[in-house]
């Protein structure tokens, strides 16, 4: 049935435009000098014996005063929960989003190459939302246009902040635990989903959860089994020609966003492997500016 309506292709974009390149161009155009923000207290003893590098932290890229819509969106790289692609994933897409005046947030987040696996990934994700938001008038974003956008397994972990999540907490002792960590919308780009099926990368399940992982915890960290009338809105990219991560991990997301009527665009190209970043080949390289006009469509880039 998946593969079926894979073929069928929901919503094929074959049709690229010449603003992609200008884009991408605008994505390395230099920009303010971006900042770096310790996610947790220091004295966290989950970080103690973390080398400094590996130390969750959130690298904050704000456009010119001039040009902040309001926008703020937090960039989960991926790499297959071992490892983080930092640049394309990172850097390159927080450049991009500045460019038409949406903070970015990059996610250095805990992972199986540092030495943590589940809950810690999803922790980090849901305390850089509530980071963003608890500072949202020093970085100048409204508080509810706080995104997250990911990568590949850095997709599942963004997928999954927008599954589970809290609204804020009244009797935590830290401030920022009191804060909402529900991302206002989602951009998932050839995201890991599913857990558990013949087109799961199981590289990623297995750093994210083990070895032999529990039976309800598959099923818990399978983001399309997860979805409610409260997930977010969510903007999908995949391609047909992805070996590593099928799209039927985004169609599977797609479906369940329909039955549970969440707001969701997806969209799935012929061609084009997997972890492209910003600049995919062919019509693929066409993603980054169908996103932008996702968000314009949802009234994310009014300025007030």
């Amino acid at each position: 049935m998946m593969t079926k309506l894979l073929r069928l292709s929901l919503i094929l974009a074959l049709a690229t435009t010449g603003s992609s390149w200008g884009a991408a161009k605008n994505a390395a155009a230099p920009v303010a000098k971006p900042t770096v923000v310790k996610l947790w207290p220091a004295d966290m003893p989950e970080l103690k014996k973390m080398k400094d590098k590996d130390i969750p932290t959130l690298t904050v890229y704000l456009p010119p005063a001039e040009k902040a819509t309001g926008a703020g969106v937090v960039i989960c790289p991926g790499g297959g929960y071992g490892h983080l692609a930092m640049d394309h994933e990172g850097h390159q897409v927080a450049r991009w989003l500045n460019s038409f005046g949406v903070a970015g947030f990059i996610l250095r987040y805990r992972h199986r190459g540092t030495g943590f696996g589940h809950p810690a990934p999803l922790s980090d994700a849901q305390r850089a939302i509530a980071t963003v938001r608890s500072r949202a008038e020093q970085w100048r974003v409204l508080p509810d246009r706080i995104g997250i956008l990911g990568f590949s397994a850095g997709g599942h972990l963004a997928s999954s902040a927008g599954v589970h999540f809290h609204k804020g907490k009244p009797d935590a002792a830290d401030p920022i635990g009191r804060v909402s960590c529900r991302p206002d919308f989602m951009v998932l780009v050839y995201p890991v989903i599913a857990f558990n099926q013949p087109y799961t990368h199981r590289g990623s399940m297995r750093n994210l959860l083990g070895r032999d992982p529990d039976a309800k915890l598959v099923e818990k960290m399978s983001s399309e089994k997860q979805v409610t009338a409260d997930t977010p809105p969510t903007f999908l990219i995949a391609t047909h020609g992805d070996r590593g991560v099928p799209a039927e991990n985004s169609v599977a997301f797609f479906l369940a966003l329909r039955k549970a009527k969440v707001p969701c665009e997806l969209h799935v190209y012929e061609h084009g492997g997997h972890g492209f970043g910003l600049r995919g080949p062919g019509a693929t390289a066409g993603w980054p500016d169908r996103c932008r006009e996702w968000m314009q469509g949802r009234k994310l880039l009014e300025r007030d």
